[in-house]
Formats: C-alpha cells, sequence, structure tokens
C-alpha cells in the first residue's frame, strides 16, 4: 500500500472505524488491513517529520548544482550557511562527487531516519523481568504501573507506564516481553484499539439478505398446504403421520 493509503488506514483506526469498514472504503480486504495494523501493534504512528537541522531537498539540490559547477565544498557550504563538514558529510555519504544526486540523497535519508525507538524495558533488565512475573501472575498494566509508582517511584528508572507495557506486547518485533503473556490480561486483544472503536451499528450475527417473516405470502395464513404448518408442533406431528390409515388406532 501507499504511504497515503496507510495513513488513511490509520485515520479511520483512530475513529474507531473496524477492519471491515476500512476494508470497504479503500477497496482492500480487511485481511490487508489488518495486516498493516498488526504491524504496529494497533498503535497509531506518530507523523513523522524531519529534525530541526537536518538538510532539505532544496539544500540538497543546491549542492548538485554546485558541484556540476566544480565548486569546493566551503563554497557551498558559505552559500547554504552550513559548515563545510556538513557538506563533506552529505556528499561522502551518498555517492560522492561523481555521483551525488540530490532526490536519491534526500529519499535515502528519509528510509535511514525510519529507526525505531529503543524500548524502556528493553534497556532495563530488571524492570523488564518485574513487569513479566506482575502479567505472569494477572496483574494488570495499569495495576503494574501504579504499583511501581508507589513503592519504587519515578526517580530511580523502575517506572514505566501502562501505555508502554501493551506496547511492549502488543508490537513483538520490540522482543521485550513475551507473546504468551497476551493471554493472561483481562481482554484478549492482540492489538490496541480505538478508545471510539464500538461493535454498534455494525452488521455482526446478521444473516445476510434475510427475509422477514412478516413478509411471507398471504397464502401462509391460510393454512391450506401442509408446508405452511411448519412450526406447530401438534400439526407437524399429525402432518407426518397422515399417511397411516388409522394413526389413532382405531
Amino acid at each position: 500500500m501507499s504511504d497515503a493509503q496507510k495513513r488513511e488506514i490509520w485515520r479511520r483506526w483512530k475513529e474507531g472505524q473496524s477492519l471491515s469498514e476500512i476494508g470497504r472504503a479503500l477497496g482492500k480486504v480487511p485481511g490487508s488491513i489488518h495486516g498493516v495494523v498488526k504491524a504496529n501493534g494497533g498503535f497509531v504512528p506518530a507523523e513523522r517529520k524531519r529534525a530541526d537541522g537536518t538538510l532539505t531537498l532544496a539544500e540538497r539540490e543546491e549542492i548538485s548544482r554546485g558541484l556540476a559547477r566544480g565548486e569546493s565544498f566551503r563554497a557551498i557550504a558559505e552559500r547554504l550557511g552550513r559548515a563545510p563538514s556538513t557538506v563533506g558529510r552529505e556528499v561522502g555519504r551518498h555517492g560522492g562527487r561523481a555521483k551525488y544526486r540530490a532526490a536519491d540523497a534526500d529519499e535515502r535519508a528519509w528510509d535511514n531516519a525510519r529507526r525505531p525507538k529503543p524500548c524502556l524495558l528493553q534497556g532495563n533488565p530488571p524492570l523488564r523481568d518485574l513487569v513479566a512475573a506482575k502479567l505472569a501472575a494477572d496483574w494488570s498494566p495499569q495495576q503494574i504501573s501504579g504499583w511501581l509508582a508507589r513503592h519504587h517511584g519515578r526517580e530511580d528508572g523502575m517506572y514505566v507506564s501502562h501505555e508502554t507495557i501493551y506496547r511492549s506486547l502488543f508490537i513483538q518485533a520490540r522482543g521485550v516481553l513475551k507473546k504468551e503473556l497476551i493471554a493472561h490480561l483481562r481482554r484478549r486483544h492482540t492489538m490496541r484499539r480505538s478508545k471510539n472503536s464500538t461493535t454498534a451499528g455494525q452488521a455482526r450475527g446478521q444473516i445476510r439478505d434475510a427475509v422477514s417473516i412478516r413478509e411471507r405470502p398471504a397464502e401462509a395464513e391460510d393454512r391450506a398446504v401442509p408446508g405452511h404448518w411448519e412450526g406447530d408442533r401438534a400439526t407437524r406431528s399429525c402432518t407426518n403421520l397422515s399417511g397411516l390409515t388409522d394413526w389413532r388406532g382405531g
């Protein structure tokens, strides 16, 4: 899927729409939508932004033009208001003077910036083991977070929010908490759901193209045909025995 489609998926997921509703809106099967949402544990990813101080595409294009004119790194840097070392590292990372292309360099830099942030529990084994033990004892993430705040505090590094615990459980790519611990959660969800999520108004457990009994033909009311008596136990018994000569034994 394109980045625009993924943004639309997350927008609708945040609004509380179901996988089926999102799939119908985007013309995709629910399984495809589930794959996108499940990969991030149901948590809406933060909007990506360029860090302050990074080179822009316009600056990279100016570097490319300067290289084509044979200018030095210092001359290009002075025109951009950048340090010569910044220009030198930029060109060196993306092919050197002969192969540097602004668009390719900008796209590669944007992709390289997509690094997952280190998880709090991953860098703190004692805290991770304590959280895992509490989960195995059927404590909820909210209970664990509250207990840690009361007994350890936030200053000694032994505190974690309940949202971080959920993220560590639902985003298994982090490899911090075992997947089996999800079974100890009180709600058997395997990914985070929006607070706006609801099943109200969704056609679940309903028969497709169902016809109401109120729409039955008028002749059914006359009960002149045996098949129109279905549902009446006494009559059905008589109908089933109607082939006998004298079903009453007389």
